[in-house]
């Protein structure tokens, strides 16, 4: 059994340990927990950038001490040239993944962490900028170890990415990436994050910042223009929830998939399946994913196109219906879906209970693999998730957002407990999400354990015609036995822990004594830490 680690008033949940020092530093220094999150955030864009980066998205759940929740969306829009007759013209059949053309969106992270400081002040932040930016600064411009995740990463459209505008000057040695441990510096980045701790961090946007990020995607060819960048801002949203027999989930409404998430929960809630790591657990969770997803196909696009309320398919009567469609020992067709999409999921809670759950991407490893020369910004390739096809759900259009896999997690017990949880993984984060969740939630195992069990996907392989259920080494044989049985295509996939099947954390804070758990996956490079 894996040990919980557990902290008197406050924690952080991260992917890279620098980051979770970032945050502890910041709390010991008086920051709340959304304070501690922009500093880790920005410490992670420079650290961890095959995950993320400042230009990447974010999605944020912040829940104050009183219960109320806010959702912050940070994803951007695609540019005023990203029409389907610019690519179709350039004779492509789909958005390429790499390159130019695939930096078709605003990166909307940077504008979330302003929002975030917004609301912060609002509850009594008071952390300047710059010290918040610092550990990122100096992260940049002094130089950090390459994580070992970075080196065991799936390099998709490899050629692409490495011929990609300043992608080799940026992160290649002699034509490959270094090994875990070089030492890399980011002088440009450095100095982009120091002129936004003076500036503010619209300036990222509206101010020296914006002007040269738009000069170079306009000098590499990319769709996106001044304007597309001035005008952009993040929004505050509504969280969608859903109401469980133990809790009530949160999660984020489109373009984010976090009705697949809360979807999942709902359905296997449903089912009264009595003991956990049982086929009938599994096979529930398995079962319930596939009808989300086919809910989710049909509704989650950009959020001024959805035409039917996403919290219509969260009420009791919906979830009755869906699962009751789900037969006990028989499996469903199997979609062929792909689960491809690197990210960092992070989790804060402080010692008031203000609670953060936050998620920020470049997408695929690297993003587009543009860097940008001026800023040293790596800019994502999120508008892969639009379609060429006029007649889709998320067809690609100027002001459009894309459809998004991002979806942080966080959920108040009846018992008082308040929980922030969230994953990388791409679309397979709703899959993820549901085990670690159920575990902890439902079968009572501890956070680590939770995080540290054997985990699966449903989906296919990068080029492969069908999917499978991938699963890691460790689930029990006879598990797997009973899940071939009722009909499911299972893969192990030869190793016990991988990196495709998540970086998860948790925090749990408990209300009779104010302590901390926090857990962050043995998958990743990182950890928890708190006071």
């Amino acid at each position: 059994m894996a040990e919980t680690p557990v902290f008197s008033t406050a924690a952080v949940a991260a992917p890279h340990a620098l980051a979770a020092q970032t945050g502890q530093t910041i709390l010991a220094a008086g920051g709340n927990a959304v304070e501690a999150m922009v500093a880790m955030a920005a410490t992670i864009a420079v650290v961890y950038p095959h995950m993320n980066g400042l230009g990447g998205d974010g999605f944020w759940l912040v829940r104050e001490p009183k219960g109320r929740i806010h959702a912050l969306d940070a994803s951007g829009p695609a540019g005023s040239l990203a029409t389907i007759k610019r690519y179709r013209d350039k004779d492509y059949d789909a958005i390429p993944p790499r390159g130019p053309d695939a930096a078709l969106t605003v990166a909307g992270a940077v504008s979330g962490w302003g929002l975030a400081l917004e609301l912060s002040w609002a509850l009594g932040g008071q952390l300047p900028l710059d010290l918040l930016l610092g550990d990122a600064v100096r992260c940049a411009r002094d130089g950090y170890p390459v994580g070992a995740a970075e080196g065991r990463n799936a390099l998709l459209e490899q050629e692409a990415l490495f011929s990609a505008p300043g992608f080799a000057a940026a992160f290649l040695e002699e034509g490959k990436l270094p090994e875990a441990g070089a030492r890399r510096r980011s002088l440009k980045l450095a100095d982009t994050l120091e002129q936004l701790s003076h500036a503010g961090l619209a300036d990222f946007y509206r101010g020296d910042v914006g002007r040269e990020i738009a000069a170079d995607l306009e000098r590499i060819g990319s769709p996106i223009v001044r304007k597309d960048m001035e005008t952009y801002r993040a929004r505050v949203v509504e969280p969608l929830s859903v109401r469980l027999p133990h809790s009530t989930v949160y999660n984020l409404p489109p373009p984010s998939q976090g009705l697949a998430s809360l979807l999942i929960l709902g359905m296997f809630a449903r089912l009264n399946v009595k003991h956990g790591e049982t086929p009938e657990h599994h096979h529930g969770l398995i079962e319930a994913a596939k009808r989300a997803f086919a809910i989710r196909d049909r509704v989650v696009t950009d959020p001024r196109e959805v035409t039917r309320k996403p919290s219509d398919f969260l009420t009791a009567a919906a979830l009755e219906r869906e699962a009751a469609l789900i037969e006990a020992r028989r499996a469903a067709p199997t979609p062929p879906r792909s689960a491809e999409g690197d990210t960092i999921w992070m989790g804060c809670i402080d010692r008031d209970g203000l609670a953060v759950s936050y998620i920020q991407s470049v997408y695929w490893a690297f993003g587009s693999g543009c860097v940008l020369p001026a800023t040293g910004i790596h800019w994502h390739n999120r508008g892969f998730g639009f379609s060429l096809d006029p007649r889709s759900l998320n067809p690609l259009e100027p002001g459009r957002k894309p459809f998004h896999t991002l979806n942080p997690g966080l959920a108040v017990f009846n018992d008082g407990r308040v929980l922030s949880y969230g994953t990388m993984g791409g679309e397979g984060q709703p899959q993820i999400l549901g085990q670690i969740f159920t575990r902890y939630a439902d079968f009572g195992m501890s956070l680590a354990d939770a995080v540290d069990a054997p985990r699966w996907l449903l989906g296919k392989s990068w080029g492969a015609p069908g999917a499978t259920l991938k699963v890691e080494d460790r689930f029990d044989p006879g598990l797997l036995r009973a899940l071939s049985g009722f009909g499911h295509p299972v893969e192990e996939v030869g190793k016990p822990y991988a990196d495709a099947f998540g970086h998860a954390g948790m925090l749990v804070k408990h209300p009779r004594n104010g302590r901390v758990e926090a857990v962050h996956d043995p998958r990743s490079d990182g950890g928890s830490l708190g006071l």
